[in-house]
């Protein structure tokens, strides 16, 4: 950027100048008034009245111009005049900074501070900086990193208020209050507590002035003090004359862990896939094996084999037959249901008499075993197709699709909230007045977690297309129906309990001679109940088998239902609230002249109860086949019923 050098001898020059435009306008407009504003009337012959005409615009002109320039010549004075305030200004600032440079400078070199300014702020989890010895807030303490506390806050000189205490890193105390001036001035407040950490203490006051407040506690966390909420700073202590500070609040409890169903094991070996067929006559494809069943190491049961395709050239008379998908396997404990095989698929070739084609049916996906586990998936069943021929009574019909497996219920419940943490005390009042500061408040205890889902239901196999390519003759066709889902599984587990309010802190002690006790805090409000699990939904039914004719005529047929929708799970009820904290602060004690005692804090309040798991989704129905005569669809299944809400719990 472009610097600017102003000096007053050339403002003084410019203001001469002006001074001197402004007269030079002033002269110019009074010689020309006479004639511009004293025309004689015209004569009245025509040259008089033009000539007139001709100088009188003149004129006209000749004053506005005067207008103009007068006026442009106020606005340039105005915005000089700003000018010259604003350099006068910054001039007046540089010169009270280098005056303060220069006056802080021996202390800042002697005692590390300034004799008047503001403290610095501390780096990480470093202490403020100190005020001004004569005047000056102390600098704030910097936060700390994980496992490291907040930095204190800075003190005040003479007169001014202490600083703020840092945050603690996670598991790590709050830092804690700067004390205020040695003459007037609060006490600053403490820094809120790392993870189940205390919060820092107010900073005391140390003449004329106030405690400073408590920090916060950290909210608790699992595993660190069994969960519970960081307690809450106590207030900073004032002098002589003024109020102590108030305690932190009490850190909020961990909440519970929320339930979590295992993840199945692996799956184990598939059933074996025999091989396709092919040849004159009757072909039938053989079944595809069982899966195997699910073991301590591979517990989640093994997929069915696909069944083996057949195809029939016979010239004359031809059967085919899709060999079925093998049913999964049994899941063991610890694994989900497996899938069901896929049908094989049937084809006549030629064949100009009673011709037959059948696809093979889906396998049965498996039930689900571990918590919350899946059902398998149904197979899909298998094609069958018809190609040329001439000779009537031909058919071609797709297999079904197999039903899909049930989920697995789960009996998990969520885990109980933490107890919240106790509030600081409050601090006590000055020593000719004051008032003592009050407790903090108990922390609220922690939300239960969540009860674990129940399994869905698995979905249902599709069936496949019957075709009939390039026949001449009356054919049927027919699609094979939709497997069914499989239905979902019930949420057992429920919500887990809240946790207990903490305790409220004692009020703080008034002065000893005039003032009111602090009131005691009151204990804080038990955690809510966690929310129960949500029901597993239903497996969706599978797709109905199409039918379609290509370049043939004289066909005949319908497409297969739609599977059924399964049911869906019911929800697991919701957690019951936590207690109340029991036990509220203790007021403080009055002045022994003068003030009232502080009221004792009150018990807390019972936590609400945990919402009801969802209920599961119904599985829905699946979609009827099409082409020459449409299947219908399948039905839907029903929603799970959600589950109850969870009682409330005790006032303390």
């Amino acid at each position: 950027m472009s610097f600017l050098i102003a000096t007053p001898e050339m403002l003084a020059a410019a203001a001469s100048d002006l001074s001197g435009i402004s007269g030079a306008i002033n002269a110019a407009n009074a010689a020309a008034a006479g004639q511009t504003l004293g025309i004689l009337a015209a004569g009245a012959d025509e040259v008089s009245a033009a000539v007139a005409a001709l100088f009188g615009a003149y004129a006209q002109q000749y004053q506005a111009l005067s207008a103009q320039a007068t006026n442009f010549h106020d606005q340039f004075v105005q915005a000089l005049s700003a000018g010259g305030l604003s350099y006068v200004a910054a001039e007046a600032a540089n010169a009270q900074q280098a005056l303060l440079t220069v006056v802080n400078a021996p202390t800042q070199t002697l005692l590390g501070r300034p004799l008047i300014g503001e403290g610095t702020a501390g780096a990480l989890g470093q202490p403020g900086g100190a005020g001004g010895l004569l005047w000056g807030n102390g600098g704030a303490g910097g936060a700390g990193v994980a496992g490291q506390a907040g930095g204190r806050g800075g003190d005040a000189g003479l007169w001014g208020s202490g600083g703020v205490g840092g945050a603690g890193g996670s598991g790590a105390a709050g830092g804690a209050g700067g004390s205020g001036g040695w003459l007037y001035g609060n006490g600053g407040a403490g820094g809120i507590g790392g993870s189940g950490a205390a919060g820092g203490d107010g900073g005391r006051a140390m003449l004329v002035g106030n405690g400073g407040v408590g920090g916060q506690g950290g909210v608790g966390v699992a595993g660190l003090n069994g969960g519970m909420g960081g307690t809450g700073g106590i207030g900073g202590n004032a002098g002589l004359v003024g109020d102590g500070g108030a305690g932190g609040q009490g850190g909020v409890g961990a909440a519970g862990l929320d339930a979590v169903n295992p993840t199945p094991g692996p799956a184990a070996t598939a059933g074996v896939t025999p091989a396709n067929v092919f040849g004159p006559g009757t072909q039938t494809g053989q079944a595809g094996g069982t899966g195997f069943p699910g073991t301590a190491a591979t517990p989640t049961g093994g997929s069915g084999g696909n069944g083996a395709s057949a195809t029939s050239n016979s010239d004359f008379v031809g059967r085919a037959f899709g060999g079925a998908g093998g049913d999964a396997g049994i899941a063991a404990a610890g694994g989900a249901g497996g899938n069901g095989g896929n049908g094989g698929n049937a084809t006549i070739q030629g064949g100009d008499g009673n011709v037959f084609a059948a696809g093979g049916l889906g396998g049965a996906g498996s039930n689900g075993v571990a918590p919350g586990s899946a059902g398998g998936n149904g197979g899909n069943g298998g094609a069958a197709t018809l190609v040329g021929g001439k000779l009537p009574n031909g058919f071609a019909g797709s297999g079904a699709g197999g039903n899909g497996g049930d989920g697995a219920s789960s009996a998990l419940s969520g885990g109980a909230g933490s107890t919240g943490g106790t509030g600081g005390a409050g601090g006590s009042g000055g020593l000719l007045y004051g008032n003592g500061g009050a407790g903090g408040a108990g922390g609220v205890g922690g939300t239960g977690g969540a009860g674990a889902a129940g399994g869905a239901g698995g979905t249902g196999g599709d069936s496949a297309t019957a075709l009939a390519f390039q026949r001449d003759d009356p054919f049927t066709l027919a699609g094979g129906v939709g497997g069914d889902g499989g239905d979902g599984a019930n949420a057992l587990g429920v919500g887990g309990l809240g946790g207990t309010g903490g305790m409220g802190g004692n009020g703080g002690a008034a002065s000893p001679l005039i003032g009111n006790g602090g009131a005691g805090g009151n204990a804080g409000v038990g955690g809510a109940g966690g929310a129960g699990g949500a029901g597993g939904a239903g497996g969706n039914g599978g797709v109905g088998g199409s039918t379609e004719a290509r370049n043939s005529f004289l066909g005949f047929g319908s497409g297969g239902g739609g599977g059924a929708g399964g049911d869906g799970g019911g929800g697991g009820d919701g957690g019951a609230g936590g207690t109340g904290g029991t036990q509220g602060g203790v007021g403080g004690r009055a002045g022994f002249l003068l003030g009232l005692p502080g009221a004792d804090g009150s018990a807390g309040a019972g936590g609400p109860g945990g919402t009801g798991g969802a209920g599961g989704a119904a599985g829905t129905g699946g979609q009827g086949g099409q082409g020459l005569g449409g299947g219908s669809s399948g039905g839907a299944g029903s929603d799970g019923i959600a589950g109850a809400a969870g009682q409330s719990g005790p006032d303390g």
